[in-house]
């Protein structure tokens, strides 16, 4: 196994462990994060700061090309600037959102909802609370969309549940 230690002399802060769920579809993702370390508009023992987010997920739709039963599996790959609102001893509640890009394995096509790129923006607004003991629990609500690059661009929400912990 490897130790928490070998990760930190790598740069990185935290892992994060995500279940999400949309419409017909599931998700589970792993990720890591680094900090960056910066206190924008600090103002009575709050800042906002930020983080990098390096993802990779895995979603089972159980909808797929719109007949119920027939499932469509795919990756996910992902790197997203998060912004955060949070105290400045980065403990207790904090607000949090991010748009970044990610990388399909194959094009979406479930429950009605199609993306018609592998390349696909991912956003994302959410609430959490780190505890003393440095566990980050926080949900999220997401949206995977290109943008209007090409159509079909019906987009994909997820209600995102995320535990996170520092290396």
């Amino acid at each position: 196994m490897v130790s928490h230690a070998s990760f930190a002399g790598d740069g990185l802060d935290s892992y994060s462990l995500e279940l999400g769920a949309g419409d017909q579809v599931g998700m589970v993702r792993a990720a890591v994060q680094k900090d960056w370390n910066v206190q924008w508009f600090a103002s009575n023992g709050r800042h906002l700061g930020g983080y990098w987010d390096a993802n990779i997920a895995f979603w089972r739709g159980t909808d797929y090309r719109h007949v119920s039963g027939q499932n469509q599996n795919l990756w996910v790959i992902g790197v997203t600037p998060v912004f955060r609102y949070q105290n400045d001893n980065k403990l207790g509640w904090y607000a949090e959102g991010g748009i970044g890009a990610s990388l399909f394995s194959e094009l979406y096509n479930n429950a009605g909802n199609r993306l018609s790129t592998a390349y696909e923006f991912a956003d994302h607004i959410g609430v959490g609370y780190v505890l003393d003991n440095k566990w980050d629990i926080s949900a999220r609500i997401q949206h995977y969309s290109n943008g209007g690059i090409k159509h079909p661009n019906s987009g994909v929400n997820w209600a995102v549940l995320r535990v996170a912990r520092p290396f």
